[in-house]
């Protein structure tokens, strides 16, 4: 049961927005045929952000799979909660919830999201400077052992080291 207002603030005798009364087969069985009716009514270079509980995404990304094929499978997102919400319980709070995140097909529209990079983040996040601009040095080999490809051969001259592998592509 889910009553109006916020879910830690709700007062007892908050008007009841509605009531969750599915079962497991019942839950997946309503989701699966609108899943497919929205599959039915989107574009061709649509996208699917299908925001579920983390209990649930088990069963849910095995409907997507179903439903917009395995291929169409992009990614899954976090969503990390603010309030684990564990209360007085022996477990583990519950602090994440998933966006899976599937395509019609090949041809989905993707917008690019970026963000404003402030003067006061590069200096924090590239703190050495030249003629150029701001920079910052990283390694370029990694930590693990390379089994068989090209991360564990020579490059300029060099090897990685026999616990290392280079972290790019040698091209």
């Amino acid at each position: 049961m889910f009553k109006l207002g916020s879910t830690m603030s709700a007062e007892k005798d908050s008007k009841i927005a509605y009531k969750d009364r599915f079962s497991l087969e019942s839950y997946l069985e309503f989701l699966y045929c609108r899943l497919v009716f929205i599959r039915k009514l989107m574009s061709e270079k649509g996208s699917l952000y299908l925001h579920i509980d983390n209990k649930m995404k088990h069963y849910v990304k095995i409907l997507c799979d179903e439903v917009f094929g395995r291929k169409n499978f992009i990614n899954d997102i976090t969503r990390i909660k603010c309030n684990p919400k564990n209360f007085k319980r022996k477990v583990y709070g519950n602090i994440k919830d998933m966006i899976l995140f599937y395509a019609k097909s090949g041809q989905y529209i993707w917008n690019e999201i970026k963000d404003e990079v402030l003067e006061s983040d590069l200096k924090k996040r590239f703190n050495k400077q030249d003629s150029k601009g701001y920079y910052t040095t990283i390694p370029l080999h990694a930590p693990g052992i390379a089994q068989n490809g090209e991360s564990g051969q020579e490059w300029k001259g060099i090897k990685p080291s026999s616990d290392r592998h280079w972290r790019c592509s040698l091209k």
